[in-house]
């Protein structure tokens, strides 16, 4: 099996004293990245609670020494591309570096209609973000912007300090359908998707065309796959987190379909233990 990171997802509905546990806990064990979803309501519950995505990211960067953070991913229509650079450059000040962007076009309806936020219609949703990464990329390089779009607009704007990470942290994109995925050829450090392994592969490569179009290095944006139960790309596989044999057999299903990096649905304090043994066979930290 090739080398490849493993990063982590957290939903973030435990009290907050049990979320720095498993936060200090995972950062120990060796895992690369640690995530959380960013929502007003928990998608697959809405009547559980859910803390804020951005503010739980500087609190994650707080009280962690060495794991990567990000949110999978940041809903665009939720903030201003402005606020949302500076809410990133401060976590990258926090975290001493450790930031990962990551973002998406947003998609959860109920979210939007209780709190009379607008969602738009996908065509407009993705126009929006594409705009949004024009702005974003810039100010988080340190450059002043000026831009005239249809959705947003900049006269003159500078965001200081400049992130810790140069030229800026990395962006994660999130991509499914051809129109997000040429935004992700232009943008994305790396890039995430759901689906089967087989739907999966058939991005990644065109991902790779659309980044030759453009005259970019495919290489250079890292294959991300998200791998748990609910997860259609584990579809006919064990549960990772049952087995050390468990894990090679899902990561290496996932590794063969093209991924550099997988993230996991967080294990279940049950299964701790064979995570620990996880950990010390495969991430050469504990």
């Amino acid at each position: 099996m090739k080398a490849v990171t493993f990063g982590l997802t957290v939903t973030p509905s435990d009290p907050y004293a049990v979320l720095v546990k498993k936060w200090r806990y995972f950062d120990e064990l060796g895992f690369d990245s640690i995530w959380h979803c960013d929502h007003l309501l928990r998608p697959n519950n809405p009547t559980y609670p859910l803390f804020e995505g951005w503010t739980l990211l500087a609190a994650i960067a707080a009280e962690t020494s060495r794991i990567r953070m990000g949110t999978l991913v940041t809903s665009n229509v939720l903030r201003h591309p402005a606020l949302l650079a500076q809410e990133a450059i401060t976590v990258d000040h926090v975290s001493g570096g450790r930031l990962e962007f990551g973002i998406g076009c947003g998609w959860f309806e109920e979210e939007h209609e209780r709190f009379g936020i607008p969602l738009f219609e996908p065509g407009p949703r993705v126009d929006r973000f594409s705009e949004a990464m024009e702005i974003i990329d810039p100010l988080m390089r340190g450059e002043t912007v000026s831009y005239e779009g249809d959705h947003y607009r900049l006269s003159e704007a500078r965001l200081r300090p400049r992130p810790v990470q140069s030229p800026r942290p990395p962006f994660t994109l999130a991509a499914h359908r051809p129109r997000m995925m040429r935004i992700a050829a232009r943008f994305a450090d790396r890039w995430t998707s759901s689906g089967t392994l087989e739907e999966m592969g058939e991005r990644s490569r065109f991902l790779d065309e659309e980044c030759e179009r453009i005259g970019r290095n495919p290489a250079e944006i890292i294959r991300s796959f998200r791998a748990g139960p609910s997860n259609p790309t584990c579809r006919g596989l064990p549960d990772l987190w049952s087995s050390l044999g468990a894990f090679s057999q899902v990561t290496g299903a996932i590794t063969e379909a093209g991924a550099d990096e997988i993230i996991m649905d967080q294990p279940r304090p049950d299964q701790y233990r064979t995570v620990e043994r996880i950990a010390s066979r495969f991430f050469g930290l504990s």
